[in-house]
């Protein structure tokens, strides 16, 4: 009885068809936190190379060093793998086929960032960092020039 006078109900105020184009609403998507991120793997590993490693005679040093320098590691880690996240999210959910008529080396900017994001994670190098940023600016140029904005890319550093 109950399930005939939904089936009536559903008949008399049919659900309207909907598409979208990405997997979220529109305005979801923005390259700005893997910009976030990929600063914080910039900074960690200046940090990184920055630290001094203390006489080994001297206990209470080499405990803080280590301590600090295992913060700084899971730091870098972790934002590199946020900074993978969300340039994949942007990669397979936002970019669509009709991008790749206007950028032809799309699909390879992201899948090299992808691979910087690895690279970052594990090793240091200020050079693979700094790559991983100019990576993520020209995402971010990509990205806006789809909405057909111009919107500033910003360095906290």
């Amino acid at each position: 009885m109950l399930k005939q006078a939904i089936t009536k109900i559903k008949n008399w105020f049919p659900a309207p068809k909907v598409s979208a184009h990405c997997d979220g609403p529109c305005g979801v998507y923005d390259p700005a936190a893997a910009r976030i991120t990929a600063e914080a793997v910039v900074s960690m590993t200046k940090k990184i190379m920055a630290l001094e490693a203390p006489n080994p005679s001297d206990k209470a040093a080499n405990i803080a060093y280590q301590n600090t320098l295992s913060r700084y590691i899971a730091i870098k880690e972790e934002q590199a793998q946020k900074t993978k996240d969300d340039l994949l999210i942007l990669w397979t959910d936002y970019f669509k086929p009709v991008h790749l008529e206007k950028y032809p080396d799309l699909h390879d900017t992201f899948w090299k960032a992808a691979k910087l994001c690895s690279a970052c994670k594990v090793e240091v190098s200020e050079e693979h960092a700094n790559e991983l940023m100019d990576a993520v600016q020209k995402i971010h140029q990509m990205f806006w020039a789809t909405k057909d904005k111009d919107v500033t890319f910003y360095k906290a550093s």
